[in-house]
């Protein structure tokens, strides 16, 4: 997981970041998104998770970096997408697709932050209901030289993408983590991010997702899911990746973000000793 709040400013710690992940074989990175973060005095009392000093790396022009300088899978985890405009992001995706040769999952979520929704001039209040729609939208826009397209909230007359993507279409996975979120899963994505941890909160999550997916015609079993293990010491970290994989996870990330770390070298410490307990270093 792409250090997102604690990488800070300077290139050349993102470079070297994104080129030690991959000499340690690991294969992919996934980066979080906030386009604004909100003024806590501003808008106080301020509870949500960042604010205004909280770095955030725009993903897309990142991964427009990083794509000229390694091979790893390039993944958002997860683009806030009903507060950007639908064509425009389908548009990043895939000249980010383009770029990496293939190697590119578009996670897109909802977010919880209204203050930034407002600022970027969308609706806070129906971004479930858009969302569903957005993806529809990008996925012909993906595959089809020329989209007529004409929904509730979007409107796409006799107009394309060029060049299309390298994946036709792009994976889009889903940020989920309420029963809504679920079914929407079930119904529309190529995987998800689950926001609890193996157990019997997964295993419910799962049930409602399948039964959306077979509802919707489609194989709940076709759908990936990346776990995520919080970094605390290396003793731990095989245990649980073990319970993810156990669970059915076709993808694990580990977010040494929030465990004391400081500057790139401590992340990059950390996740050397990770790729050790996990088998992966020297691959």
């Amino acid at each position: 997981m792409f250090p997102q709040t604690e990488i800070g400013a300077d290139r050349g710690a993102i470079r070297a970041y994104a080129q030690r992940v991959e000499e340690l074989g690991f294969t992919h990175v996934l980066a979080y998104d906030h386009v604004l973060g909100a003024d806590p005095v501003a808008h106080a009392p301020w509870t949500g998770p960042y604010d205004v000093d909280t770095t955030f790396h725009e993903p897309f022009v990142l991964y427009g970096y990083l794509a000229a300088i390694t091979s790893l899978e390039l993944v958002t985890g997860i683009i806030i997408l009903p507060q950007r405009q639908t064509a425009l992001v389908a548009k990043q995706a895939a000249e980010v697709d383009l770029l990496t040769g293939g190697r590119f999952r578009l996670g897109v979520g909802l977010g919880w932050n209204a203050v930034e929704y407002e600022a970027l001039g969308k609706n806070f209040a129906d971004r479930g209901r858009r969302m569903a729609e957005q993806v529809e939208l990008m996925r012909q826009l993906w595959t089809q030289r020329s989209v007529t397209f004409t929904g509730e909230h979007e409107t796409v007359i006799g107009a394309g993408l060029a060049p299309l993507p390298v994946q036709r279409p792009i994976p889009v996975w889903f940020g989920a983590q309420s029963r809504p979120a679920y079914v929407r899963t079930g119904q529309l994505a190529d995987g998800w991010f689950p926001q609890v941890p193996p157990g019997p909160r997964l295993d419910e999550a799962r049930q409602v997702i399948a039964a959306a997916a077979e509802a919707a015609g489609r194989d709940p079993a076709r759908l990936g899911m990346e776990g995520r293990v919080a970094w605390r010491d290396a003793d731990q970290i095989a245990d649980h990746v073990g319970r993810w994989q156990a669970a059915g996870a076709t993808h694990i990330g580990i977010n040494t973000m929030g465990a004391g770390l400081g500057s790139v070298d401590g992340h990059l410490e950390a996740l050397t000793q990770a790729a050790e307990a996990l088998g992966l270093a020297g691959r």
